[in-house]
């Protein structure tokens, strides 16, 4: 082999060395970090290596954490990366906390960013609170007027609670649950309007804050309008929906009068027809009377005097009927 070429090789094989154990003896960071008071073996960093955790997270987060004057080990650092959450807002977050006097370890700040919220933004929800606007509640008092409020909830981060407490949604919904119940309850709507702070205080009292991952600082009506006479028009639907009750029960009378009525002629109907077939039957029955000797020619005479007599007699005390006739 030519002498230039072995010669090559062996610089450039040198080199592949070099580089790999600088990349697995990352002895800048173990520099830096001993500079900035932070303890940190070689071999650990070497081992984070082969456990795929970057050298520069742990030691950036180490050196950050110490300046702030807070104690987390390279293990703790190291095991929230492995579990998929991000260190630099953990950090940054127990910073931001301590600097505030809010009280948070490092075990609750992980949990909370593995669970999903962003840790850093909570910290800073507590520290500078949020104004939440609710949208327009419709209620109505116990005088039948409806009543239309806005409320300015401010709330923050309450930090033991983010972990499993519920959101903004739950915060909204039971604030509306209150203002409906308070103007619900009062008597007249001229008191709401005229003391809107009732509603607030009055919400404000019931703890609605409880398992939610907010504290409600306080509730202020922003607006109140009036809405609907609702009492009115409930009793206007009432008068309306009576009088068509009233009118079908007055149907049904009046259907059963007629059917009353037609049932009472068809009776007479049915009795007139059957006097005008006993009367057709009365000639028949003088003749069998004669054929038989049952009846006698003086018989049927008085008999027809007696007739002509009663008709005279209904014709002088009814002289209408005979005026008819």
């Amino acid at each position: 082999m030519n002498p230039e070429i072995s010669v090559i090789l062996t610089i450039v094989g040198a080199v592949v060395a070099l580089s790999i154990l600088l990349y697995l003896l990352p002895v800048n960071l173990w520099f830096t970090a001993q500079l900035s008071n932070v303890r940190i073996s070689l071999l650990n960093l070497v081992l984070m290596r082969l456990r795929k955790v970057p050298p520069s997270l742990v030691t950036n987060a180490m050196i950050t954490s110490t300046k702030a004057g807070l104690r987390i080990t390279t293990n703790d650092i190291e095991t929230h990366y492995l579990a998929g959450g991000n260190v630099n807002k953990v950090i940054k977050a127990l910073i931001s906390a301590d600097k505030a006097n809010i009280p948070l370890d490092f075990k609750l700040a992980t949990a909370i960013d593995l669970a999903g919220r962003d840790v850093f933004d909570a910290v800073q929800l507590s520290v500078n609170p949020q104004v939440i606007n609710t949208p327009p509640v419709a209620a109505v008092a116990k005088d039948g007027i409806q009543l239309i409020a806005k409320a300015r909830v401010t709330v923050r981060a309450n930090i033991n609670q983010l972990v499993g407490g519920a959101g903004e949604e739950t915060i909204l919904a039971r604030v509306g649950e209150g203002i409906v119940t308070t103007i619900g309850s009062s008597v007249d709507h001229k008191q709401v309007l005229e003391n809107p702070d009732r509603i607030s205080k009055t919400v404000l009292s019931k703890g609605l804050d409880s398992g939610t991952a907010f504290e409600i600082l306080s509730i202020d009506i922003a607006d109140i309008d009036i809405g609907e006479n609702v009492g009115a028009k409930l009793q206007t639907d009432q008068a309306e929906a009576d009088l068509k009750v009233a009118n079908a029960r007055a149907e049904e009378r009046r259907a059963m009068a007629v059917a009353t009525e037609q049932e009472m002629r068809a009776k007479a109907q049915d009795a007139k027809a059957k006097v005008i077939e006993a009367e057709a039957q009365v000639p028949m029955a003088l003749a069998e009377a004669f054929r038989n000797g049952n009846l006698g020619i003086m018989d049927y005479y008085r008999m027809q005097n007696i007739q002509a007599d009663t008709d005279m007699r209904t014709s002088i005390s009814n002289p209408k009927s005979s005026v008819k006739k």
